[in-house]
C-alpha cells in the first residue's frame, strides 16, 4: 500500500519525494501536509486549518478533512487511522489518491497524443474541472427533486385537468379582476405603511438612545470629577496616623534592641551553667580518683602489717580527707 501510494503521489505531481520509510513510525506533520495538498487538489479555494501543534488542533484538522472528503468527494475515511499517521493512515489516504489517479488516467486517455507528450511530467490539473463537477452534482440533485415533485403532480393531473378546463371555459369578469387587483394594491400599500412606521420608530429609537448615551456620558464626567476631588482632599486623621506611625517605628526599634540584648544574656547564662557543670564533673572525677588511690594504699598497707601500717594509714587518711575538703570547698566557692 505504501508503494502504490508513493507512486500515485509522484504521478499526481506532489512536490516532495515520499518513501515507505516515512511511515514506519507515526509522522503526523507529513500526513497533515499530504492531506492539505490532496484537499487543495479537489477544491483549490478550500481553507483547511493547518495548525497541528496540539492534540486538539490535530483532532479538529482530521475531522475537517474527513468531513470535506465525505461531502465533496463522497469518500469515507477512518479518522482514527488518519490520526495514527503511520501505515494505517497511508491506507486511508490511498482511497483519496486512487480517485485522483483514476481521474488523471481517464483524462490522459481522452487527450491522446497531447497527454503522451507531457507523460514524463505527470501533471494533472483537477482545479479547472471542479466548478463543472460541482455544477453537475447540483443539477443531479435538482433533477432528482424535480422528478419526485413532477411524479406527485402527474398523479394529481386527473383532478387538476377538470379544474383547469372549468377555469378556462369560464368567461373572464372584469369586475372580479379589478377587485382582486385593488385588494392586492391595498395590501401592498399597507405593507409599505408598516415599513415606513418601522423606519420612523427606528429613527425615534436612535434619538432616544443618543439622548441616553449623552446623559450617561455627563454622569460619567461628573463622577470622574468627584473622584479627582476626593483623591486630592487629605483626610483629617492623616496627621494623627503619621504621628502614631512614627512612634510605632521608634517603639519597634527599642523592642528589637531589648530582644537582642535579652538573647545575648540568655546565651551568656547558658554558657556559664555549662561551665559550672563541667567543673562539677571534673571535681567528681578527681574525688573518685583520690578514693581509688586511698583504697589501693590501704590494700598495700594491709599487706605490709604492724604498727607502722596503722600510723601510715592514719596519716594517709588524714591527708586524703584534708584534700577532699579542700576540693569541695573550692567547688562550692566557685
Amino acid at each position: 500500500d505504501s508503494y502504490y501510494f508513493t507512486e500515485m503521489m509522484r504521478a499526481l505531481g506532489y512536490p516532495r519525494l515520499i518513501s515507505m520509510e516515512n511511515f514506519r513510525t507515526p509522522n503526523f506533520t507529513l500526513v497533515a501536509e499530504i492531506l492539505i495538498w490532496l484537499v487543495k487538489r479537489y477544491e483549490p479555494q478550500m481553507d483547511i486549518p493547518s495548525d497541528v501543534d496540539t492534540e486538539t488542533d490535530r483532532i479538529f484538522f482530521i475531522k475537517a478533512v474527513a468531513q470535506f472528503m465525505a461531502t465533496k468527494a463522497h469518500i469515507k475515511v477512518n479518522t482514527k487511522r488518519l490520526y495514527q499517521a503511520d501505515g494505517y493512515a497511508v491506507k486511508e489516504m490511498l482511497k483519496i489518491t486512487s480517485v485522483l489517479y483514476s481521474a488523471m488516467k481517464t483524462k490522459e486517455m481522452a487527450s491522446g497524443d497531447k497527454v503522451e507528450e507531457d507523460n514524463s511530467k505527470f501533471k494533472f490539473d483537477l482545479g479547472s474541472k471542479i466548478a463543472d463537477l460541482k455544477a453537475a452534482r447540483q443539477l443531479a440533485s435538482e433533477i432528482t427533486s424535480k422528478g419526485a415533485s413532477l411524479y406527485d403532480l402527474l398523479g394529481k393531473e386527473v383532478d387538476l385537468r377538470e379544474m383547469r378546463t372549468a377555469a378556462i371555459s369560464r368567461p373572464l369578469e372584469i369586475n372580479e379582476t379589478e377587485k382582486a387587483l385593488r385588494a392586492a394594491i391595498k395590501e401592498v400599500l399597507e405593507s409599505v405603511d408598516k415599513t415606513k412606521d418601522m423606519l420612523n420608530n427606528v429613527s425615534s429609537d436612535e434619538t432616544s438612545l443618543e439622548s441616553k448615551m449623552e446623559k450617561k456620558k455627563q454622569e460619567l464626567e461628573r463622577n470622574q470629577k468627584r473622584l479627582q476631588t476626593l483623591q486630592s482632599v487629605r483626610p483629617a486623621f492623616m496627621d494623627e496616623y503619621e504621628k502614631i506611625e512614627e512612634d510605632l517605628q521608634k517603639q519597634y526599634e527599642t523592642y528589637v534592641e531589648k530582644f537582642r540584648n535579652l538573647s545575648f544574656l540568655e546565651q551568656q547564662l547558658e554558657d556559664y551553667h555549662r561551665l559550672e557543670q563541667d567543673r562539677f564533673e571534673e571535681t567528681e572525677n578527681t574525688l573518685r580518683m583520690m578514693q581509688h588511690k586511698l583504697r589501693e594504699e590501704e590494700r598495700r598497707l594491709m599487706r605490709s602489717g604492724g604498727d607502722t601500717r596503722s600510723v601510715t594509714h592514719t596519716c594517709m587518711t588524714h591527708s586524703i580527707n584534708h584534700n577532699q575538703h579542700h576540693v569541695l570547698d573550692d567547688t562550692h566557692r566557685n
